[in-house]
């Protein structure tokens, strides 16, 4: 396969009551995915169609299909594996229910399937309600740690990226007062690796600068605010160094990111979600896209959630699903140059 070949992405849909259908016809209405992607929606035909309606995307038609040969890929035809697994009796469109999260799921795990066998060169999603999700007896507090379980891989690092800004985190999904306590060398070690290798191998860096942000104000001030930064943050940037990785820091939060996008760092390593999130959403609310680094496969996502309040009112923004599908396109272009280089040992 060409570096140049569009690779197919292949698109969950995310739960069928929020605004995943609708950010995805949207967001296919876009001639500029279709030239540099080849996108498949995973999910179910009636609702892509609701969402068509919806939204008044009257140019677009619905191509149902069960195999990825069956597909066209052509601009003004939404390609769609159709599970057929939403009843719109039951599943209300801006309402959590156990059914949509059951579906949104089994979205996934088709979705994932077939980037490991190689059929999708990459994967995106769409958003999926952590309550939902649970409610169907799903015990995962996001996507990351299902996909982490689905792919086998032993790590994997929540990475969002807007403009010239891109975050990874050492902790996400949990309660701020037990950050301090599960933040350790290794973790952070670990973050500041897959991180690393990320930059260097979906997106063409050769010697990637990483900005590691500090838990506490003012880094600590010496220990003043706090020790994490001298006892933990500070042997791993150390460590990180001596295998020769060009990390920096630990380096306080309330100014790392302004130098991040000043083009200080080509990427920072924040110590907990909002932290990370918020310079983030900040930069760019609708334009933001979640990327789980460390998998075996390629996966992006949009860095926004269900928005129930919305669903349904054809109202909701493309721009995050947007550019989740080009970043997708744009690793799995690097990635085949990262793989043809090293095939010839450069």
């Amino acid at each position: 396969m060409s570096i140049e070949e569009k690779p197919i992405i292949g698109i969950t849909m995310g739960d069928p009551a929020g605004i995943g259908p609708e950010v995805i016809v949207r967001a296919l209405s876009f001639r500029e995915i279709y030239e540099v992607a080849k996108p498949i929606v995973i999910g179910d035909s009636k609702v892509l169609k609701l969402a068509l309606k919806l939204t008044k995307l009257k140019h677009l038609n619905i191509n149902s299909i069960q195999d990825v040969s069956e597909a066209e890929f052509r601009f003004g035809t939404i390609d769609i594996i159709d599970l057929d697994n939403v009843s719109l009796r039951e599943t209300k469109i801006g309402k959590i229910s156990a059914e949509a999260g059951k579906a949104s799921i089994e979205y996934i795990i088709k979705a994932v399937n077939l980037a490991l066998k190689g059929v999708v060169d990459a994967i995106c999603t769409g958003p999926i309600s952590k309550e939902a999700i649970n409610k169907a007896g799903y015990q995962y507090s996001g996507h990351t740690e299902l996909l982490k379980e689905l792919t086998g891989a032993k790590h994997a690092v929540m990475m969002l990226a807007v403009r010239n800004l891109k975050v990874s985190h050492v902790t996400t999904h949990v309660a701020l007062r037990k950050v301090c306590e599960i933040i350790n060398k290794e973790r952070i070690l670990t973050t500041i690796k897959i991180t690393n290798e990320g930059l260097i191998r979906y997106f063409g860096i050769e010697e990637p600068r990483i900005g590691v942000a500090a838990l506490n104000p003012h880094a600590g001030e010496g220990g003043l605010f706090g020790s994490e930064e001298i006892e933990i943050i500070s042997p791993a940037i150390e460590e990180a160094n001596r295998v020769g990785i060009k990390a920096f820091g630990p380096l306080p939060a309330d100014t790392i990111f302004y130098r991040a996008v000043k083009g200080d760092f080509d990427a920072v390593i924040a110590m907990y979600h909002d932290q990370g999130h918020i310079p983030v959403k900040l930069l760019g609310f609708h334009e933001g896209v979640n990327i789980t680094l460390g998998l075996p496969i390629i996966r992006t996502s949009v860095d926004h959630g269900t928005a129930f309040d919305i669903a349904g009112k054809g109202i909701a923004h493309p721009g995050s699903m947007v550019n989740a599908i080009k970043y997708a396109a744009l690793m799995v272009r690097n990635d085949r140059k990262w793989r043809g280089g090293r095939e010839i040992g450069v």
